[in-house]
């Protein structure tokens, strides 16, 4: 039997598979709110068969946004928005659905990638000034951020908070907190990018204190019955940065506090980042944070084969893997994958009869 397509815990939560959708930005909403391409994009991933979509980074703030396109999670209006998605998604498809909460801190306030992706100056029409733990700015050149005061701390802890409770209302099964990618609370973590030298500052105990506190906050605004778990970025990539001893310092926090996973990723927060980018290339992360912590892990980065994600599965080294490009490309990759692994997925009645004559057993 596939370990891929075995079941697996999340909480309570009880997924069909062990192939997530990762969280993937797509630069297409107004003014924080989802439009008809959320629908689309997202009716299609939901139609894939893989156990779980999570919902791309969904800032808590609209000064929380990475471009003036993201998707938002801070009004009536952005939660009324998200509201009609859904409910398009759920009236044709079952999978559990997840939401990535976040805020960009010094990389928001960007163009859109296809416009070249630069970061904007407050005086841009698009643009609005950035903030994050320290005055660093993310790139030589780009807007100096300003540095987060306690106050400031606080309202983006109740930013998270008030992103939650819209969450639940909105049905939303799963939270996915964003600590990765060089965002506002892998700055806090990292200390390339934390310089402060107050509670939230100086001593990797410190560095982490935003982070956990953000956890116990939504974890504690939840649903007792729903996952809630973290992203991370395990190293930097850059010496004398975050790496994967401080990740696991981290990681250990968070089981203490209720974390129901951790998703691995590694980089995005210095420029100077080196990273031997290739098949597998972070799966190690995901092994030793697995091993040494007992939580259940997602692996991601360039897993993009079937029997490479069984091996993964089957080995032991993540309890789950996230496919983000690799699904964009081939939106019916769990189709495929369940095809070569002798596994079956669940499809939508209206696709019933396209099973291929030489896989009789691949629905059920």
């Amino acid at each position: 039997m596939s370990k891929l397509f075995s079941s697996l815990a999340l909480g309570q939560l009880n997924l069909q598979n062990r192939i997530i959708i990762a969280p993937m930005c797509q630069y297409s909403a107004d003014n924080g709110k989802a439009t008809d391409w959320h629908t689309i994009h997202l009716g299609n991933l939901a139609l894939s068969g893989a156990g779980l979509l999570i919902i791309e980074a969904t800032a808590v703030t609209p000064e929380g946004r990475i471009s003036y396109g993201d998707l938002g999670l801070w009004d009536t209006e952005t939660e009324e928005a998200l509201g009609t998605t859904l409910r398009a998604i759920r009236a044709h498809s079952p999978m559990p659905i997840g939401l990535q909460l976040a805020h960009a801190g010094r990389k928001a306030s960007t163009a859109k990638p296809w416009d070249g992706g630069a970061a904007l100056s407050p005086d841009d029409e698009n643009g609005w000034q950035v903030v994050a733990p320290s005055d660093i700015p993310f790139l030589p050149g780009n807007p100096t951020p300003e540095s987060l005061t306690i106050d400031g701390i606080e309202d983006i802890k109740q930013a998270f908070v008030d992103a939650t409770h819209r969450a639940a209302r909105l049905g939303i099964d799963v939270i996915e907190l964003h600590g990765a990618h060089g965002y506002l609370v892998h700055q806090f973590l990292s200390p390339l990018s934390n310089q402060r030298d107050d509670d939230y500052g100086g001593s990797h105990e410190n560095r982490m204190r935003l982070g956990l506190e953000i956890f116990e906050a939504v974890r504690d605004a939840f649903p007792t019955e729903k996952p809630v778990g973290f992203r991370i970025s395990a190293s930097d990539w850059v010496e004398g940065g975050w790496d994967l001893d401080q990740s696991l310092t981290f990681a250990r926090e968070l089981e203490k506090r209720g974390c129901d996973f951790i998703h691995v990723s590694s980089g995005g927060l210095h420029p100077d980042q080196n990273i031997p980018v290739g098949p597998n290339y972070q799966v190690p992360f995901a092994h030793r944070i697995k091993a040494e912590t007992g939580l259940t892990t997602i692996a991601v980065g360039l897993i993009t084969e079937p029997e490479q994600a069984e091996a993964i599965i089957g080995t032991g080294q993540a309890d789950a893997v996230a496919l983000a490009r690799g699904i964009l490309y081939d939106p019916r990759w769990p189709w495929h994958a369940a095809a070569k692994l002798g596994a079956t997925v669940t499809p939508a009645n209206q696709y019933l009869r396209c099973q291929p004559h030489t896989l009789k057993e691949l629905f059920k």
